[in-house]
């Protein structure tokens, strides 16, 4: 089964970092949901929530203040200005 390998980023450290079958995140013109095989993208992100649904363990979710995600190759990366996370998502 394919899936997504997802970095999660501050400004000042690594947030959560591992596989996911999905992602979804706040981005500038509306609400993005990220797949495997999702093509590639280079998008602005505003204040909301990112949701992650890693392919083990407990989903993860945080509020970022704005920032940017990139995905290409099943590779998706987001990079934020700040992160509050909702859950424990200590990285991997």
């Amino acid at each position: 089964m394919a899936h997504l390998d997802v970095d999660l980023v501050a400004a000042d450290r690594k947030i959560w970092s591992g596989e996911a079958s999905m992602v979804s995140a706040p981005a500038a013109d509306g609400e993005i949901g990220i797949l495997p095989g999702h093509s590639p993208l280079l998008s602005v992100l505003r204040a909301g929530e990112i949701r992650v649904t890693p392919v083990s363990g407990a989903h993860v979710s945080g509020t970022v203040a704005g920032g940017f995600l990139s995905v290409d190759a099943n590779r998706v990366t987001i990079v934020a200005d700040s992160v509050t996370m909702s859950t424990d998502a200590a990285s991997r």
